[in-house]
């Protein structure tokens, strides 16, 4: 889970980061009562999690509580990159001398933690290490050590940093860090943190993703999610624990295993092609379990995407055996009744397929069609979703 700004601000500090002051703002009376607040020079800052809101005009100056609700009425409900405005940060200006770069994050292809950092931030990272990979810094954190004080010392060293200023930003590199292992964090940046023409070190603009994976031992993550900004039929996945993010395409997807829906995926956009460049709707993995409760709640999801025209239905019988899943299905159509209204592809192979093939044909449900082989199923499937 990403969290927006001013959440991450907060988090900061909780952790003792050096961070200025903000407050958040959902209309530009309550911008202007923030700036009256915090006084002075404030910046009022979309609070959207995509990067590139400066060039989209999301990041305003204000010289007092005027210029504040000004610039709050220019940026609530402006799209940044299909994403819309709904709450600003109103935060307090900062005399900027020096912008820096900092993150450690997870270094998944090493098993590993990673930090990387620059005396050179306040631009987007990405460009910086393509543009001048060696102001880029990476260090390896062993994860068992972490960042103590030596570590963070060598991390600024090798960024760069000035002698007389290492001591300074290690000691926020830690406290990052802090943040990092205490909130079982997959990324902890910031961009910039900044030396001020006061000599202070200040994490300006903060960006954490939260591994959900932790969420059974950090209960004060619930409280971070924006449900408002969930997708309704991911939440609603979510909430029959379901594996499932949605696409673009035409094709509800269900199989069993993550590599099989996977590859599912690829064959579905693979036929597709040949008709009309529809394209797969959606990830859904049901698992090992394939009964009539979680085939009916994996089917009321997908079919409630209207931009599905068809289902395909691939399925490997192991462990639950073909003839249970036949049965799901069966039953699943049963539970939906009228809900259920676009045609389903059903492909299944393994353990008891010639039972599951007679309990589908047994029942003869109008919306169901049978395919022998997985590429025939996506085919048919495509056809299906073209024709509607």
């Amino acid at each position: 889970m990403d969290l927006y700004e001013y959440q991450a601000r907060d988090l900061f500090e909780e952790y003792g980061v050096p961070v200025l002051a903000g407050i958040v703002a959902d209309t530009p009376d309550e911008a202007r009562a923030a700036a009256e607040k915090i006084g002075g020079v404030v910046v009022v800052k979309a609070q959207v999690k995509v990067g590139g809101r400066g060039k989209a005009g999301g990041v305003k100056v204000a010289k007092n509580a005027d210029e504040a609700h000004a610039a709050a009425e220019a940026i609530l409900g402006l799209d940044i990159k299909g994403h819309t405005v709904k709450r600003v940060m109103v935060a307090a200006g900062a005399d900027i001398a020096q912008e820096f770069y900092f993150s450690v994050l997870l270094d998944r292809a090493n098993r590993s933690y990673l930090s990387l950092c620059s005396v050179e931030g306040g631009m987007e990272i990405e460009v910086l290490a393509v543009e001048k990979p060696e102001a880029l810094a990476r260090i390896e954190v062993d994860p068992l050590r972490g960042i103590d004080a030596a570590k963070a010392e060598e991390i600024a060293r090798a960024a760069n940093f000035p002698e007389e200023l290492v001591a300074k930003v290690a000691a926020v590199f830690e406290k990052l860090y802090a943040v990092y292992v205490g909130e079982d964090a997959t990324l902890v940046e910031v961009n910039p943190l900044v030396l001020t023409g006061a000599g202070d070190i200040i994490a300006l603009d903060g960006k954490v993703s939260l591994d959900e994976n932790a969420d059974f031992r950090q209960a004060g993550h619930e409280a971070l999610a924006d449900k408002g900004a969930e997708d309704p039929l991911e939440a609603k996945a979510k909430e029959q624990d379901l594996n499932y993010v949605k696409l673009d395409g035409e094709v509800g997807v269900i199989g069993n295993g993550a590599g099989l829906v996977m590859s599912t995926l690829d064959v579905v956009a693979y036929a597709g092609e040949n008709h009309g460049g529809v394209k797969p709707a959606n990830f859904l993995d049901i698992g090992g379990g394939a009964s009539a409760e979680v085939m009916a709640a994996g089917l009321d999801v997908i079919l409630g995407d209207p931009q599905v025209k068809s289902v395909f239905v691939n399925v490997f019988g192991g462990i639950t055996a073909c003839d249970a899943v036949a049965n799901g299905i069966v039953g699943a159509l049963e539970k939906l009744g009228d809900a259920a209204n676009k045609p389903l592809v059903v492909r299944l192979d393994g353990n008891n397929v010639e039972e599951s093939r007679r309990i589908l044909n047994e029942a003869a449900h109008p919306l169901v069609t049978q395919a022998a082989t997985m590429d025939e199923g996506a085919d048919k499937a495509a056809d299906l979703a073209n024709a509607r």
